[in-house]
């Protein structure tokens, strides 16, 4: 019985060259193609494949948000992420939504097949430049213990990254600027963040603002 892939990747060239790699084994079979994220929601949909060979980066929908809204409807989907990008973050939040893989396209063609045959089998498979990352990452919070922002830091956490200035929030919440900066120096210190770019982004990856 052959295992049914939808490939996922904005650039009809790297699509054409995964189709066949993959043709080369007897197994596994190319059942469809999507350029982006939505495309991909809708053929998971329609098709039912075993795997969805998913790219990151694209436009519509990023990878990583089809990858939830597609298991979200059929959980027993196994999607493996390529990305150029090699980042602890990026490879964290791909396993936070579901992948059970996770490749580099430098590797794609020598570690495609056999992340495919891992993954299928209920075993996760990341590149060894993923894996290294995600490693060292753990080792380096290792023994911390993360300071938990309050519920009120939470909230103004979210309206800053929703682009709150100071004096809508002080107002929002009754308040004076003062204790809306001193709220926001503690959630800066607790995060170890300095920036409102780097704010958002955290804000973000951890569902506390309207933009995810």
């Amino acid at each position: 019985m052959s295992i049914r892939i939808l490939l996922v990747d904005d650039h009809a060239i790297l699509r054409e060259g995964l189709k066949a790699l993959l043709q080369k084994e007897g197994d596994l079979e190319v059942i469809a193609e999507a350029a982006n994220g939505q495309e991909a929601i809708r053929l998971a949909s329609e098709q039912k494949p075993d795997i969805v060979v998913m790219d990151m980066t694209m436009p519509k929908m990023n990878g990583i948000e089809a990858s939830r809204q597609i298991l979200k409807e059929n959980p027993d989907t196994t999607i493996i992420i390529l990305s150029m990008i090699l980042d602890q973050a990026c490879v964290s939040e791909a396993l936070k939504a579901g992948a059970t893989g996770y490749i580099l396209k430098d590797c794609v063609s020598d570690e495609l097949v056999l992340a495919i045959r891992t993954t299928i089998n209920g075993f996760p498979y990341l590149c060894r430049e993923a894996t290294a990352v995600v490693v060292k990452g753990y080792a380096h919070n290792v023994g911390k213990q993360p300071l938990l922002l309050s519920k009120r830091e939470k909230d103004v956490l979210k309206l800053i990254a929703d682009g709150k200035s100071t004096k809508e929030i002080a107002f929002m919440f009754n308040v004076s600027g003062k204790t809306v900066e001193t709220q926001r120096m503690s959630i800066m210190n607790k995060l170890n963040l300095y920036t409102v770019a780097e704010l958002t982004k955290y804000a973000v990856r951890e569902g506390l603002t309207s933009l995810e």
